[in-house]
């Protein structure tokens, strides 16, 4: 039981008539770790993003075990408190948890590497154990982290009588720095410094955190934090003689050798371009998806791009596409908005693509610098509600992948009539979809979804060897029209275009069909449009199968 009468649990031999000085110190000893803990959340989001992904389930993954690390260290805080209300060994928790943040992304390369191998090789086990390797990463400091305020409640408490009051204060103030955690990340840490400096400046944060309260405490215990400064120090010093920032997956066992040509991070990806016999990709995040690709002694990608192309031959009265307005929702570096120059002409193309930093590695390294070109940073969605009812273009080309999501806003009804506001009375909209060679099941939903919007929508599968992703193209026209016209219109290309281009689309007449649509399936709506789910079963199936496959007897 406290005494009411009892001053504050400190050592009085070190802290001598500091009282007031110490109190605030543990105000702000709060509001730095709650401000580490959220910090070390979102950035350890941004380290797990190339790998993992970016879904709605990493991210309740990423929020359940940071909780639960919290709730731990709480749980461990108070009893440790309770045992030593001392604020030397929580000064030394705050530092131990400061380095350890530091290494977390150093720690965290091979196993992260390993893991995305696995993936490639399909060994589960591995990849479930990579995966929790990770966890134990960042469970360490954050429990640590956990464990800070319920300690610094019982070093302040000094009463009963104000025991809440103390609490509420002190609970207060670590939510407040938790606000700043979210955003410092987000808005600074990240885009000017990168995912491991962030980490390395997380890490010195709490280091010097703990370094403010070193006064309170004996000379002869000031080793402790001089020694966190050397480790700091020394990863630092580490960090910048390595030169790189990067904590990324290069290429991987099994994957075409390609030469690394450039690469940053910027607010939304991982960027790296590469080249391999002349041809350059641009891979983003988890480094597997090929985003966009250029060959200057090429004119078509040999790609789900080229496909692209070939979206205003699906109308009954297609738009003449060498003069035809085009509108590309998902730009990326150009390749669609290229490859429709090069094979039609310089037609009006308006391209969004969400980050600012793709544009310009588009422009450097995939020539997208045609005058036709009109590049936009923008979210597609938002951008074109804010178009005037007059704008319209006469194709609309949908091609916001971060593989193998479709981002969700780009999957519902509402979007579709939002398209077909701004589409000409013949225009045609396509977009591409992910599926394996059993599982359709997102093709559908996107045929039901746009088949409330559209008289007619088509299917064009990409061929694909056996046990790889594939794409389809999911085209919505505004007239009842048939496979056959697409077939007509193919036959009867314009003599201008390249016989490489017509000798392509002749190809593609046999893999076009017409949506089908299942009664049991719901039109997606932003209310309800389960993309997760069904990339996520998609994703499983195709590993099981390929599995099944290198393990079948010969």
């Amino acid at each position: 039981m406290i005494d009411p009468n009892a001053g504050p649990v400190f050592d009085r031999t070190t802290l001598g008539d500091r009282v007031f000085s110490v109190r605030a110190y543990l105000y702000l000893l709060v509001f730095g770790v709650g401000a580490g803990a959220l910090a070390i959340e979102l950035a350890a989001a941004r380290l797990l993003d190339p790998w993992f992904g970016n879904s709605q389930i990493v991210w309740a993954a990423l929020i359940s075990l940071v909780l639960a690390c919290l709730a731990l260290g709480a749980w461990i805080g108070g009893r440790v408190g309770d045992r030593s209300p001392r604020l030397l060994p929580l000064l030394a928790v705050v530092m131990v948890s400061g380095v350890a943040t530091a290494v977390i992304p150093v720690m965290a390369q091979p196993v992260l590497q390993l893991a995305i191998r696995d993936l490639l090789e399909l060994e589960a086990g591995l990849l479930l154990a990579a995966m929790l390797a990770v966890a134990i990463l960042l469970t360490f400091p954050l429990v640590l982290l956990g464990a800070v305020a319920p300690w610094v409640v019982r070093i302040a408490l000094s009463s009963v009588n104000t025991g809440g009051r103390t609490a509420g204060s002190l609970y207060a103030v670590g939510t407040v720095g938790s606000i700043l955690g979210t955003l410092a990340p987000v808005l600074w840490l990240v885009p000017s410094y990168g995912t491991r400096r962030t980490f390395l400046l997380i890490g010195l944060w709490l280091v010097l955190l703990a370094l403010c309260g070193t006064p309170w405490v004996a000379r002869r215990q000031h080793a402790t934090g001089f020694v966190g400064v050397l480790m700091m120090a020394a990863l630092l010093g580490f960090d910048v003689l390595s030169g790189s920032t990067s904590i990324r997956p290069g290429p991987v066992a099994g994957s075409v050798p390609s030469r690394l040509l450039h690469e940053e991070e910027s607010r939304y990806n991982y960027i790296a371009v590469r080249e391999a016999g002349g041809e350059r990709w641009l891979k983003l995040n988890e480094g597997n998806g090929v985003h966009s690709v250029w060959h200057p002694d090429h004119i078509l990608s040999h790609g789900i791009w080229d496909y692209f192309l070939l979206a205003p031959w699906f109308s009954a009265d297609p738009p003449d596409p060498a003069t035809a307005r085009v509108l590309v929702i998902g730009l990326a570096a150009g390749t669609v908005s290229s490859l429709w120059t090069d094979v039609y002409g310089p037609a009006p193309i308006t391209g969004v693509e969400l980050d600012p930093a793709i544009l310009e590695v588009g422009r450097e390294w995939f020539a997208m610098d045609r005058p036709n070109i009109t590049a936009i940073a923008a979210d597609g969605r938002q951008w074109l509600s804010r178009q005037d009812p007059s704008e319209v273009w006469d194709v609309v080309l949908v091609d916001a992948y971060r593989v193998p999501y479709i981002p969700f806003h780009l999957t519902t009804v509402e979007w579709f009539e939002l398209v077909d506001d701004h589409l000409a009375a013949d225009g045609v909209v396509a977009v591409n979809v992910g599926r394996t060679e059993t599982d359709l099941s997102l093709v559908e939903a996107m045929v039901t979804t746009m088949s409330a919007v559209w008289p007619r929508v088509f299917v064009l599968e990409e061929p694909v060897p056996d046990g790889v992703l594939g794409n389809v193209l999911v085209v919505g026209v505004q007239e009842p029209a048939s496979v056959g016209v697409f077939a007509d219109n193919i036959a009867g290309l314009p003599e201008y275009l390249s016989g490489e281009f017509r000798a392509f689309a002749a190809m593609t007449v046999d893999h076009a069909t017409v949506g089908r649509l299942d009664p049991d399936l719901k039109i997606w709506t932003d209310d309800q449009a389960p993309i997760e789910r069904i990339v996520h079963r998609i994703v499983w199936d195709w590993l099981v199968s390929v599995r099944e496959s290198v393990h079948a007897p010969a």
